[in-house]
């Protein structure tokens, strides 16, 4: 839960000086104070979501496709355009350049799970083809690990002669009703629903052992299942450009009003964990990611095998299952006849899916313009900022405390070295952002909101807003939170609100405004 009512107070305070000054942050965290601009010009700024490089002025529903700017000025469309794609197409197993599927696979393409170049749908059944379909089928232990036979993305589809790890068929998504600690109803009469999903996959749909994150054995009586969904995409490149020092300085504004954060990520004045290179994490709900290059999920995905990534990704446990599967074993050579064949299937079996040099079936160049494309990726710009309604959400949005989390703009670094976790863009150019004012909404910080059937861990990173208010046109759904159990923006801002959230404090300021009051801050919302 947030502190004491005197430090929310000054957190809410330091929140609104920020706001201010449009959050423009020294490395030294420290936060200068100019005199704010009149009031058209400062409409103006924030109608620019991604700043002047990264907005893109487009509300149809191709407003989360578009060009930043920044691919403009640097002549990059044809790069773009062909990183778009190999977002859109499908993947096979032998049509070049679209090949590399299986042998196990997730989805056949990225667009299947990011419909609209959004986030993914709420889903009433699992099936990998459904479109809009963009939910992991987590797995973890009872503290929120993930089982290592079946990895941070189990795969439901396999190529002629494998199995999958899991028969998508068996899986079963319930969705439950929740009713609050309020009955599902404001002070005035006003009533909201909620719901939240049960997963259930039974063990006989699971085809490898249960291990836990250190390869022990674990009892299914102790596997938690949940779903997670895919994220929205766009806008990545702006967040990939905040200076590291300036997320450092956020973290430690937080720790200083004794917020409460993760200790696998931020104790005691620092970082208690960066990524491989150096870099502080940034992206994902789980916050397992420091940069948008170089960790693109064809990989994790459709098993398509690109330079950074020469392996398939397989947890060991499958091909150990695989190997000793006597059906497996009968048709390998003839499903399979560019594997090893020494005579010992199993052997064989267990080298070719383990295999830790294989080539490339992604080129560097395709693989170059299809990061370029998603750092490339504009943000829409936001809309209606001068309509009453909306500018009294804004208004209230601050007040209530919603911003503490949901930090309304960042100010970019100069974006000049830009973050190669591994090393293979050497030389290549890519969009830049240096010094751009952005509305994001995100204080890139994870925050536990206790909710019934929880996120894994509980941690989850505040959820960029911007662009959101687009989706239903995009996309044709407006479903939020990282299960896409909210079906609108009023239903996850009162999944906040468990006495355990991190944000009740919010969410009981939110209930104690009238009807109309409310109805501006999801205006706002939706406007941004």
């Amino acid at each position: 839960m947030f502190p004491n009512r005197a430090i929310r107070h000054a957190l809410a305070m330091a929140t609104l000086v920020a706001m201010a000054s449009g959050c423009r942050e020294r490395n030294s965290g420290t936060e200068p104070q100019p005199t704010p601009p009149p009031v058209d010009e400062q409409l103006r700024i924030e109608t620019y979501a991604g700043g002047e490089l990264g907005t893109a002025f487009n509300s149809t529903a191709s407003a989360l496709e578009q060009p930043s700017p920044a691919i403009l000025q640097a002549g990059l469309e044809y790069e773009f355009k062909m990183g778009e794609a190999f977002f859109e197409r499908d993947y096979t197993t032998n049509s070049k350049p679209f090949s590399g599927l299986g042998p196990l696979y997730l989805r056949t393409s990225c667009l299947t799970c990011h419909p609209g170049y959004g986030h993914g749908s709420r889903q009433t059944r699992y099936r990998h083809n459904d479109f809009g379909n963009g939910y992991l089928l987590i797995l973890t232990d009872r503290e929120g690990q993930v089982l290592s036979s079946l990895g941070i993305v189990p795969m439901t589809q396999a190529v002629p002669g494998l199995k999958p790890m899991i028969d998508e068929k068996q899986v079963r998504i319930d969705w439950l009703e929740h009713t609050d600690e309020w009955g599902n109803q404001f002070p005035d009469g006003e009533r909201y629903s909620l719901i939240y999903p049960e997963l259930t996959i039974p063990r006989e749909a699971i085809y490898v052992p249960l291990e836990d994150a250190h390869g022990n054995p674990i009892a299914y009586s102790d596997v938690v299942m949940t779903l997670e969904s895919t994220i929205g995409i766009y806008g990545t490149g702006l967040l990939d450009a905040i200076h590291d020092d300036s997320l450092r300085a956020e973290y430690l504004r937080q720790e200083r009003h004794g917020v409460p954060l993760n200790p696998a990520i931020w104790a005691g004045g620092n970082w208690a964990s960066l990524g491989a290179d150096g870099h502080p994490f940034r992206f994902d709900y789980a916050l397992d990611a420091t940069s948008t290059q170089g960790n693109v999920s064809l990989w994790e995905v459709t098993n398509v095998v690109t330079d950074p990534y020469t392996e398939n990704y397989i947890p060991e446990a499958y091909y150990r299952t695989a190997a000793a599967d006597p059906e497996v074993q009968a048709g390998f050579y003839a499903n399979f006849p560019d594997a090893p064949n020494t005579g010992n299937v199993h052997d064989d079996i267990y080298n070719y899916l383990g295999n830790k040099n294989m080539p490339l079936e992604m080129s560097s160049e395709q693989h170059y313009q299809l990061n370029l494309w998603i750092r490339g990726l504009a943000v829409p710009a936001a809309r209606n900022l001068d309509d009453e309604q909306v500018q009294l959400g804004r208004k209230l949005f601050r007040q209530i405390g919603c911003a503490a989390c949901h930090r309304p703009s960042w100010v970019t670094g100069p974006d000049e070295q830009l973050q190669d976790p591994y090393n293979v863009f050497a030389g290549r150019v890519f969009p830049r952002y240096p010094h751009q004012t952005i509305w994001p909404y995100t204080d890139l910080v994870q925050h536990r909101l206790r909710m019934k059937n929880d996120i894994r861990t509980g941690w989850c990173r505040t959820t960029p807003l911007w662009g959101r208010g687009l989706m239903l046109t995009c996309a044709g759904h407006s479903d939020r939170l990282h299960d896409c159990r909210a079906r609108n923006t009023m239903e996850a801002i009162m999944w906040h609100g468990s006495a355990q959230s991190d944000a009740r404090w919010t969410v009981d300021a939110f209930r104690k405004l009238s009807k109309a009051e409310r109805d501006a801050i999801v205006k706002f919302i939706d406007a941004i």
